[in-house]
């Protein structure tokens, strides 16, 4: 990206929210910048890999350790005075950017689970409390984030509620696929009205395979439906897709932070949506329960012990980062989408093989078809393949398996999801797309790997 100077800076926004800007003047951050930003990752690894973990830049870091230094010089003075005036100037950040009609909607949580488990744990206490009956049902994609699907295990399951997942194709053609499914499934849980769907766990980005659903309108189709309540895990949201809360209508939506939107690990935001007084699910609290309880959940999820709550204090920074870049987040997103579409294009070109889904239901992430000849037969053979490309090609991406469907010959079993973030460049992906011609060429399939 060329350096270009701007004259009078004006501070960027997510979705057309805009965050205050400390400085008056800023150049566009250069190619060189951006590097120097991320010389601390590996250089040695095609990092293709941004979904899992994120990425934090340097200036970032400086900032998160200058806020350690803080507490560790004095812990009191910091307690006292610094961190919950400073949690709350990022929440109302946040408030801002998601479009929140109040910052009290928003707490600060480590991570998009535990933001499900204080959703699940409500829910579980519907059932215990009799205010749900004992076979009423929630509803998840069956392409829902493995510990998430795990949570609705503990908390609803084993309250006596029913689980009904979404069966999605993959690859898939259409959103209007989703849409089908979900209402077939909904259809299922209320079975001619002898149950009560209670809740439904939407994805907005599904992890693996990786897929944007179209939250908005399954909402409107859990209005529709009476769905009691309508939680969507967006662990991939903010900095990867747009983000409306009050647009998308959910009652509750949570998002990694140090996913696509730069912050260290961990932090994440749960949007709470205001109900009233009456409102279902107000009775919302932290799993771990300290001094604060009972005043609101992101009180109590601004003080849960003696711990490190810098990754959630570097929010003003973060904001400082993300303005450098021209258009600010949208157009980081919106190069990042173009880029990883491009990538993607490549490596199915280059390979005769195909997507995991149109670009438009892709954002910062797509999947990517390998060849069939590796052999990709189970989950374990992802696994071996990926730490293969990793140890002897020094290339860093996740690979799904998909199962053949019944009566498919020779089918791709095998999708690697790739991902583009602001310090990716397109050797990157020539890597990976010689990698695996590399493994083509050899007559390599996974079988030939060791457990």
């Amino acid at each position: 990206m060329a350096s270009s100077p701007l004259k009078h800076h004006k501070s960027h926004s997510l979705n057309g929210f805009t965050a205050p800007a400390k400085r008056t003047k800023l150049s566009f951050i250069s190619d060189s910048e951006i590097q120097s930003e991320f010389s601390h990752h590996d250089q040695t690894i095609a990092r293709i890999n941004n979904g899992s973990f994120g990425s934090c830049p340097q200036s970032v870091i400086s900032a998160q350790q200058n806020l350690q230094l803080q507490f560790l010089r004095q812990p009191d003075n910091f307690y006292f005075n610094t961190l919950k005036p400073s949690i709350l100037h990022s929440r109302s950040l946040i408030k801002s950017l998601v479009n929140a009609h109040s910052v009290d909607e928003i707490s600060l949580v480590d991570n998009a689970t535990t933001a499900a488990a204080i959703v699940l744990q409500n829910c579980a206490w519907g059932f215990n409390e009799g205010r749900f009956s004992k076979g009423d049902v929630a509803v998840m994609l069956h392409y829902a984030y493995g510990s998430v699907k795990k949570s609705v295990q503990a908390y609803v399951t084993r309250a006596g509620g029913e689980v009904i997942e979404v069966h999605l194709p993959f690859p898939v053609a259409s959103k209007e696929e989703i849409v089908s499914e979900f209402r077939k499934a909904l259809a299922r849980g209320k079975e001619n009205g002898k149950k009560k769907v209670r809740l439904a766990v939407i994805d907005h980005v599904t992890s693996m395979p990786s897929v944007v659903i179209p939250v908005k309108e399954l909402v409107k189709i859990c209005r529709e439906e009476g769905v009691d309540q309508v939680f969507v895990d967006a662990a991939h949201g903010i900095g990867c897709v747009d983000v409306d809360v009050r647009d998308i209508g959910a009652d509750f939506y949570t998002s990694n932070l140090h996913k696509w939107f730069f912050c260290p690990p961990s932090v994440a935001f749960l949007y709470c949506r205001k109900r009233g007084e009456e409102g279902k699910g107000g009775d919302l609290h932290h799993p771990v329960v300290s001094h604060e309880y009972g005043n609101g959940l992101a009180v109590e999820s601004a003080w849960i012990g003696t711990r490190d709550y810098s990754a959630q204090l570097v929010v003003p920074a973060v904001l400082e980062f993300i303005n450098r870049f021209e258009g600010g987040i949208e157009g980081i997103k919106k190069r990042n989408h173009e880029k990883v579409v491009e990538m993607g294009e490549m490596l199915v070109k280059a390979w005769g093989t195909n997507l995991g889904s149109p670009p438009e239901m892709c954002g910062s992430m797509i999947m990517v078809g390998l060849p069939a000849c590796l052999g990709i037969s189970n989950d374990p053979d992802t696994l071996k393949l990926r730490s293969h490309l990793r140890e002897h090609f020094q290339v860093e991406v996740p690979i799904y398996f998909r199962a053949p469907v019944d009566g498919e010959v020779d089918s791709i079993t095998g999708y690697a999801r790739i991902s583009h973030q602001v310090y990716n460049k397109v050797e990157d992906y020539y890597r990976f797309r010689d990698a695996v011609n590399q493994l083509v060429s050899d007559g390599f399939t996974c079988a030939s790997l060791s457990n």
